[in-house]
């Protein structure tokens, strides 16, 4: 997979060999950020990539512009994967590696607060909805940020009972739920 534009554009983005992880579509990738291109300034904002696996979703806010990339990942393999490809890119300083499952971190308060918050958990992995809500509660979501979440078709209608919003966009088998604050 590669970084579709900024800085890094073309640059390749490893993916671990792991049931475990999921990678965005190129497809997805490329209409999530069509439409956030349309809502956010990436230019110095403050982002989380939680589920971050390769930190595809993450590097791509780095690439365009982001000041600072929190990731969040639990698994140490995947999490060695994505150490390599924030250093292929040299990205180390403006980046922040979370290991630790996505539920602990949402339930920490070290005054962290994000511009935009990017969850790509597993589909069918259903502790999103505990994530989503902590978030929420805690405010990690700085005001007018944004916080997407992609989810497949086959579980929107207890994602849509859990998050009390409906998909936002559907694109393939994957919808894209966003909350605003």
């Amino acid at each position: 997979m590669r970084i579709i534009s900024g800085i890094y554009k073309g640059r390749t983005v490893k993916f671990p060999k792991s049931k475990l992880v999921r990678p965005t579509t190129d497809k997805v990738k490329e209409t999530l950020f069509n439409i956030l291109n349309n809502q956010i300034e990436f230019d110095e904002i403050k982002v989380c990539d939680i589920y971050a696996g390769s930190g595809s979703l993450g590097l791509e806010t780095l690439s365009r512009g982001a000041a600072q990339v929190h990731f969040v990942e639990q698994n140490f393999n995947v999490a060695k994967m994505l150490e390599e490809n924030i250093s292929s890119l040299e990205a180390g300083k403006n980046c922040r590696i979370f290991k630790m499952d996505a539920v602990k971190f949402s339930r920490i308060s070290d005054n962290e607060t994000y511009d935009l918050i990017l969850a790509d958990p597993p589909f069918f992995k259903d502790d999103i909805h505990t994530v989503a809500e902590n978030l929420l509660e805690r405010k990690f979501l700085n005001p007018g940020g944004i916080f997407i979440i992609e989810r497949s078709i086959q579980t929107e209608k207890k994602d849509t009972e859990a998050f009390g919003i409906v998909p936002f966009k559907k694109i393939g088998d994957s919808l894209i739920y966003k909350f605003e604050n």
